[in-house]
């Protein structure tokens, strides 16, 4: 049985509240609260706006994702993936998209255009060592395991 959390929410969007597509789903889908449709150029960026704020509870964040459909389809993803919501922020959620196509990509109002996951984390304590435990691994990494 998954575990539900309430969060607060205001839509000032023209479009549903973000839900889950199945029962199972980690994330739920982002639209676009726009006047006009943007025209996403081949590697160009821009701020998408969503028309939502939340208050995400303390020792969470929401994560911003790409969809997979939009990835692999068009080619167009989250810039900055995952996007970390803090959970005191309340301005509104706004998206940062970005076009790896060569073609045009036109996002229109109402589009689903990322996802949301809500995400439990921990805040790090700094404690100062002269040296690391060591691993097998050690400073191995960057293809350290081989590629078979």
């Amino acid at each position: 049985m998954l575990r539900k959390m309430r969060i607060q929410i205001i839509n000032k969007s023209r479009h549903p509240l973000p839900q889950y597509a199945t029962d199972l789903s980690a994330g739920m889908d982002l639209r676009a609260n726009i006047d006009s449709p943007i025209l996403l150029k081949p590697l160009a960026r821009c701020l998408v706006p969503t028309g939502l704020y939340v208050a995400i509870p303390a020792g969470y964040e929401a994560q911003v994702r790409p969809r997979s459909g939009l990835a692999i389809r068009k080619g167009v993803t989250v810039l900055n993936s995952p996007g970390t919501i803090d959970a005191d922020y309340r301005g509104e959620i706004c998206v940062v998209m970005v076009n790896l196509s060569s073609e045009d990509f036109v996002i229109d109002d109402g589009e689903r255009i990322a996802q949301m996951v809500i995400a439990r984390h921990e805040q790090a304590e700094w404690e100062e060592v002269e040296v690391l435990d060591a691993t097998g691994r050690g400073a191995g990494g960057f293809g350290h395991t081989g590629t078979e």
